[in-house]
């Protein structure tokens, strides 16, 4: 029976599509089972480390971000209004002759300084000297006759009193001594004439100041109607400043110039040098409706002549002085959806986000009503690299002390 089959088996139709246990069949199976160990080892791999399987977040660079940071101070602030000015002359006279005559001489050089009462022309003076003369001599001869008009209603008082001659002798010869009297008053009023007239003659400076260019030259003849006149005379120390703020600034200014003088600088037009310090003297009666700005006048001793006629400067005016506020410099205000605030520097070298309220501002440093206390660390540059939480190596800003060794992100 076993032999039966076997042959059958062997020897039967079919006995192609059994199957192969021959070496072929072997390496198609190991084939298989090295690829699904690929595949295991590839999942294995992924699920252990690779970034997109699994949840973790990824890391966050945590390194300290430098930054320049400063201590707010609580000190003494003056408040300064600032407007635009010129400077003006308090006199500018242009001296001009009162007699008509030649002009003779000339006592000054152009651009010289000259004081009140300095003799600057002389125009020809014989003509008022021989007039002066004339005067004294008419002055004298009716003063002589004045004196023997007199003797004589003496005589015919006495005469009268004894019936000797007329009444009304007496009385002609009182009319006559009053006639010669006045007669005498004109005389010597003529003499005055003569005399200013002689002054007249020497031109005189009316004003300390600086002479301007010549405007007639000696040897031609001049005349009390003449327009142009001889020089101008700019007076320079003091001199003025006018300069403009707005009208909103009126209440204060007002309120502090009933409390006393107002001190003004002037500084030139790009605002860095200043060229002298004065008082405010008066506030405009006016506003002008264009601007919406008022005027003030200043005046500032001028001995070195630093500002001049018609000069264009800046002008601060030290409105008051606010004491014990808390100032930060100006850089470190950031303005955001919610107001303005300041980024705070704590302890830990970690920044936070400050709401502040702010006074006023003058020039680099501001002055804040709240926020903020005195001492604490704000952050003045590099406010754009941080966020609240941030960690920040503090360097010390342009100008100000060094921070703290426990914010410095230096110290131990």
């Amino acid at each position: 029976m076993i032999n039966t089959e076997t042959k059958q088996i062997t020897a039967g139709p079919g006995v192609h599509d059994a199957p192969q246990t021959g070496p072929r069949s072997h390496r198609t199976r190991w084939i298989l089972i090295g690829v699904g160990v690929v595949i295991l080892a590839l999942i294995i791999w992924q699920l252990a480390g690779h970034p997109g399987f699994h949840s973790a977040p990824p890391k966050v660079d945590v390194r300290p971000v430098p930054v320049a940071a400063t201590a707010t101070v609580q000190k003494d602030v003056p408040i300064f209004l600032e407007g635009l000015g010129t400077v003006t002359a308090l006199y500018t006279v242009t001296v001009k002759t009162q007699v008509d005559g030649r002009l003779d001489k000339m006592f000054f050089v152009e651009g010289q300084r000259v004081k009140k009462g300095e003799l600057i022309a002389l125009v020809d003076p014989r003509p008022f000297e021989a007039a002066l003369h004339q005067s004294e001599g008419a002055v004298a001869r009716d003063q002589a006759n004045l004196v023997n008009a007199r003797l004589n209603l003496k005589r015919y008082d006495e005469l009268s009193k004894q019936n000797l001659i007329a009444l009304q002798q007496a009385t002609d010869q009182q009319a006559m001594v009053d006639q010669l009297a006045a007669t005498v008053m004109i005389d010597k009023a003529q003499v005055e004439t003569a005399r200013l007239n002689l002054e007249y003659a020497h031109i005189i400076s009316p004003v300390d100041g600086v002479t301007g260019i010549r405007l007639v030259d000696p040897g031609n003849i001049i005349h009390a109607t003449d327009t142009s006149g001889i020089v101008v005379i700019t007076q320079l120390d003091p001199i003025a400043v006018i300069f403009t703020l707005p009208q909103d600034d009126l209440p204060e200014v007002s309120e502090a110039m009933g409390k006393g003088e107002l001190s003004v600088d002037a500084y030139d037009r790009a605002g860095g040098a200043k060229l002298g310090s004065g008082k405010v003297l008066l506030i405009d009666n006016q506003i002008n409706q264009t601007t919406a700005t008022m005027r003030l006048k200043a005046v500032f001793p001028n001995p070195a002549a630093a500002l001049w006629p018609n000069q264009f400067v800046k002008a601060r005016l030290l409105l008051t002085t606010r004491t014990n506020v808390i100032v930060v410099p100006t850089p470190a205000i950031q303005r955001g959806p919610k107001g303005t605030f300041v980024y705070v520097v704590g302890s830990d070298s970690t920044v936070s986000v400050r709401t502040v309220v702010i006074d006023s501002t003058q020039g680099d440093q501001t002055i804040l009503t709240s926020g903020v206390k005195p001492g604490e660390l704000v952050v003045v540059d590099g406010q754009n690299q941080i966020k609240p939480g941030s960690k920040v190596i503090v360097r010390a800003a342009e100008g100000a002390g060094a921070p703290p060794a426990s914010q410095s992100g230096l110290g131990p």
